[in-house]
């Protein structure tokens, strides 16, 4: 970046500072611009300095911050000293970073063993550094990390190794208090919950031999045993979890799940949830630091889970209350968290002995308002304003108090309404202030001028109607709750039918049967202009759709997506979709019909699903049928819980009842709460020629920047190896439109990334089955063919997309091959080549079953065993495998373990089968010892051929037997004449999951053999 324009940056950003100093955003710009100017670290590190000031920071700004003032400070002298320990203990006070605190730790540790090396301190350090004073010290920054189940022990080891030197060095009178010292911090720790409590074990085991009685040491170690057996079996109820979180590489879904868990727990384990949520936090905000995509709202999410936590179980000690600190200064523009920091003051002042020093609601009120950072979003004015209410509201009899509860509200619903055109839409400070008019002072006719005022600001608002009219018939002005039915039954309300059947049921109560008859009549013709007017926007929004499909842009040039572009990625194959065993290739290749086939009835899911975003976090099923209820008749709807939000698909019959759905954007879910409705493909995103290495944690990264993504689905291997492309579905257009921007990036050097608008419309069909009825199987071929000769000898059918030949170590060919074309009509037309006369020999053509890659039926020379046998010796059966799976990420998952050729889903049986690359990878994955989780769930694996094998139609990794590729023409080789080998007739198969003692009498390998494989691997 130019120097000048940098400069101009960071000025503006400093002026933006100055007016909004706790807005992170703003920090985050500060600091990157100062570390684009070179050379400036003062600069630098007052960008440091300025965000630490006014907001909480992590361990990236804390170090270097740290390590530069260790540099600068003499600490020689207290006033050095201090001033280091003193950011020290600021940084540790606002997230938990396990290296932080082992910095703190090595730094108190090297400056005393510096002082006694010397063997002398500088008098004014006093006691600071004096064995004691450091013992002190180093046990609470050990202590803060403690609740880190996975990463404590760094920080214990250390304070062991430390202790145990200073005994070795310890005078004879000083050392039975540092023996019984050490034993109890030993003992402390075999309670706790850690990674390595057998280490720890061990090393008490060593302690209580060097330095007790021998006839102490088997009643200590039964006495530790019990200790410790609670602390490992602590751990090991969540081992699963550390381990699920780990292979997530530490998500914030990852952490949200594990808090789920933890919290749901019949006796929640306080001391592991409080380190579940430090790491949370402190893993939010980094994530929120480098610019991430909904971290901060997890942030948020996870502060005010922890707050609850802790007042629920209660804490105790002032620990919530410095939590609540904590969380202001880190995430101070959530309501949430200051109006519990009110809720929590307003509690503990009414306690019998309330704390001393707390700061005064009326003050917290006035700081949360002062940051400037809640008056424009309506979910934070009011839950402050609420928590402000609810203390005044307590001391209801003082009339200095009414006067401020009314006037809290009051300046709430005015920054609502400043914050928004559309107000409060649940009007919870409105209801609140009704209430206190009405009850409180019984001033009725305020109430109603509540509402009046309401109902000018929320035109469009059923609620602010039916509840003025409500209060209207309650207080028996029935005249003026008629003038509202008659002003409103006509008018634009978000949900008229409410008003209507509110004003019949008030006529039926309250009027004549001339008002009766008035009421019906007047809400049957607002009823014809409504139905007309949905009408017309029903039109409007299908013509606006089908032109949007037409003109949806960027879209790849036509023939590059028909070529690559995929229609469906469908997590399982359909049974009854595969060709049946029966149906053997015609034996009359010359015969072959070329009509195609008539396509199979398929559900037009990309034309016929809306998708719906913002719904209540806990929306029903039934409400989104309400909603939709007169679109057309719904197929199916399924919900999706976010992390942060909660999301539907909506799937009709038909494409004709999206245009009528698509009027439902903008729409109210009882009466509150905006839903957003989209065609499902105009939020996803078809992506391709992306790195092979490139898996669904690195995608999520990749396009996660762009907004929150709702799904990636990848493609099924188990047809084709080779495919790469998967699809991105954002919650909303805008983001994937903003991810457009991807298309052409190359994140290898030479292949530029296609990403494209999913966009059924521009889509060519395309199944697995397709590509099987697009290539064809040429068998009997000359081993001097060469794929040039196959590739001139096809064109003349068609336009052929690649040929794949098999080869030997010299580069001859096997005498079979594998030829795709763009089109099925081209593959029939080739089988004409049947028989074709090739390098002097007569080749045999057929159409290609993917699963079958190889003619040779003979015994693998490297195993001795037949392709079936040897195909289920290095596959494995994964059993419970979770509801939902894509195949495509559960082969990634195993892919990363181990070497996989292919894996195939039984999603019905909550069942897998992985083809490895060889029977040893397939045994020493069965000897597996740590746990393989997916998806939080534990899989188990068994020997394939251990069960039954799955239905037929669901399609195996073993070719049946009833297949078979015709063997060539005049050129083939004949057959061994029976009884050649007639005295070494075969032996039986035994299924790889027989018992030992059957493999024994059917010849198979023992156990010898198989240590060999392993061996040889």
């Amino acid at each position: 970046m130019d120097v000048t324009q940098s400069l101009d940056d960071l000025a503006n950003v400093l002026t933006e500072l100055s007016e909004k100093p706790l807005d992170i955003g703003l920090h985050v710009r500060h600091i990157h611009l100062a570390q684009s100017l070179e050379g400036d670290e003062a600069g630098l590190n007052g960008a440091r300095e300025m965000m630490t000031d006014f907001l909480a920071a992590d361990e990236a700004v804390w170090v270097p911050l740290i390590d530069s003032r260790h540099k600068s400070v003499d600490l020689d002298t207290l006033n050095g000293v201090e001033e280091l320990l003193n950011l020290y203990e600021r940084a540790e006070e606002d997230y938990l970073s396990i290296p932080l605190l082992q910095r703190h730790l090595q730094f108190l540790i090297d400056r005393h063993e510096h002082y006694v090396s010397e063997g002398t301190r500088p008098d004014d350090l006093g006691e600071v550094f004096t064995a004691g004073w450091t013992r002190n010290a180093i046990g609470e920054v050990v202590k803060k990390g403690l609740v880190h189940l996975a990463q404590s022990h760094l920080l214990w080891d250390s304070q062991r190794d430390w202790e145990l030197e200073m005994l070795e060095a310890a005078p004879a009178a000083e050392r039975a208090h540092l023996i019984e010292h050490i034993q109890l911090l030993h003992l402390a720790r075999l309670k706790q919950p850690h990674l390595n409590s057998e280490d720890t074990g061990q090393s008490y085991s060593s302690f209580t031999t060097n330095y007790k009685a021998p006839q102490e040491y088997e009643s200590l170690q039964i006495s530790a045993k019990k200790l410790r057996v609670q602390g490992e079996n602590a751990y090991n109820r969540r081992e699963a979890r550390e381990s699920s979180l780990s292979q997530s590489s530490y998500s914030l879904e990852g952490y949200a799940q594990y808090i789920a868990v933890e919290r749901r727990a019949k006796s929640p384990d306080l001391f592991v949830l409080t380190g579940v949520f430090e790491r949370a936090i402190a893993e939010a905000s980094k994530r929120r630091f480098n610019g991430e995509e909904g971290a901060e709202a997890a942030l948020r999410s996870f502060w005010v889970g922890y707050a609850d936590t802790l007042r629920i179980n209660d804490a105790g000690g002032g620990v919530e209350f410095r939590v609540l600190r904590r969380a202001i200064r880190s995430v101070p523009g959530s309501g949430e968290l200051w109006a519990r920091y009110i809720r929590y003051l307003e509690r503990v002042s009414l306690s019998e002995i309330p704390p001393e020093n707390l700061p005064a609601v009326a003050d917290v009120y006035t700081r949360a308002f002062g940051t400037k950072l809640l008056d424009s979003d309506i979910d934070q004015i009011v839950p402050v304003t609420l928590a402000r209410a609810g203390y005044e509201h307590e001391d209801n009899v003082n009339e200095e108090a009414v006067g401020n509860l009314i006037g809290v509200l009051e300046n709430g619903i005015d920054l609502v309404r400043k914050a928004s055109k559309i107000g409060d839409t649940k009007l919870r400070l409105e209801k609140y202030l009704v209430d206190v008019y009405q009850n409180l002072v019984g001033l009725p006719q305020n109430a109603i001028e509540v509402w009046n005022a309401a109902s000018k600001h929320s035109k469009s608002s059923y609620q602010v109607w039916i509840l003025f009219t409500d209060l209207l018939i309650k207080l028996d002005q029935h005249d003026d709750a008629r003038r509202i039915f008659v002003d409103t039954h006509g008018k634009n309300i978000d949900w008229p039918e409410a008003i209507w059947e509110a004003w019949i049921a008030f006529e039926h109560a309250h009027g004549s049967v001339e008002q009766i008859d008035f009421c019906l009549d007047k809400i049957e013709n607002a009823q014809i202009q409504l139905n007309a007017r949905r009408m017309k926007e029903a039109a409007r929004a299908m013509q606006a759709a089908y032109e949007q499909a037409a003109n949806s842009a960027p879209q790849a040039p036509v023939q590059v997506v028909e070529e690559q572009i995929p229609m469906d990625v469908d997590t399982t194959t359909e049974r009854g979709t595969k060709r049946g065993a029966e149906d053997d290739p015609p034996k009359d290749h010359k015969k072959v019909k070329l009509e195609p086939k008539a396509p199979p009835l398929k559900r037009d899911r990309e034309n016929s699903t809306v998708f719906v975003a913002d719904l209540p976090h806990d929306a029903t099923e039934e409400e989104l049928r309400v909603l939709f209820k007169d679109c057309g008749s719904i197929r199916e709807i399924k919900r999706t819980p976010l992390p942060n939000a909660l999301v539907a698909t909506v799937e009709f019959e038909g494409r004709d009842c999206v245009p009528a759905a698509l009027t439902k954007d903008k729409k109210r879910i009882r009466g509150e709460v905006e839903v957003a409705v989209h065609l499902a493909w105009k939020s996803t995103l078809y992506v391709t020629n992306f790195p092979e290495s490139a898996d669904d944690a690195s995608m999520r990264n990749l396009f996660g920047t762009y907004g929150t993504i709702f799904d990636i689905r990848w493609p099924s291997k188990k047809f084709k190896t080779t495919r790469r492309f998967c699809y991105v579905q954002f919650t909303s257009p805008a983001a994937a439109e903003a991810a457009l921007e991807l298309n052409g990036r190359e994140l290898e050097p030479g292949h530029p990334m296609n990403v494209f608008l999913s966009n059924p419309e521009r889509k060519k069909e395309r199944t697995d089955q397709d590509a099987n009825e697009r290539e064809i199987y040429v068998a009997g071929l000359s081993k001097f063919t060469t794929q040039k000769d196959l590739e001139n000898l096809f064109k003349t059918y068609g336009e052929v997309k690649e040929v794949r030949m098999t080869t030997d170590n010299s580069g001859k060919s096997k005498g079979f091959a594998f030829v795709e074309f763009t089109d099925e009509q081209t593959a029939q037309a080739a089988l004409a080549a049947n028989n074709y006369e090739l390098k002097n020999r007569r080749i045999a053509v057929t159409l290609s079953d993917s699963r079958v890659k190889a003619k040779n039926r003979n015994a693998a020379p490297e195993t001795g065993l037949g392709r079936q046998a040897e195909i289920r010796s290095r596959s494995i059966r994964i059993r419970n495998v979770p509801s939902g799976t894509q195949e495509g990420l559960l082969q990634q998952f195993f892919e990363k373990i181990t070497r996989v050729k292919r894996l195939e889903l039984f999603a019905d049986l909550g069942e897998a089968v992985v083809e490895l690359e060889t029977s040893a990878d397939a045994g020493k994955l069965l000897l597996r010892t740590e746990p393989l989780i997916f998806n939080g769930t534990t899989l188990s694996l068994a020997e394939e051929g251990s069960t039954a094998a799955p239905p037929t139609s669901g399609g195996h990794f073993v070719p049946r037997g009833a297949i078979s590729k015709p063997r060539a023409g005049l050129g083939s080789r004949k057959q061994a004449k029976a009884g050649a080998n007639s005295a070494n007739p075969a032996k039986p198969f035994v299924a790889a999951g027989a018992s030992s003692s059957a493999r024994a009498n059917a010849g198979g390998k023992g156990q010898d053999e198989f240590r060999k494989m392993l061996g040889g691997s």
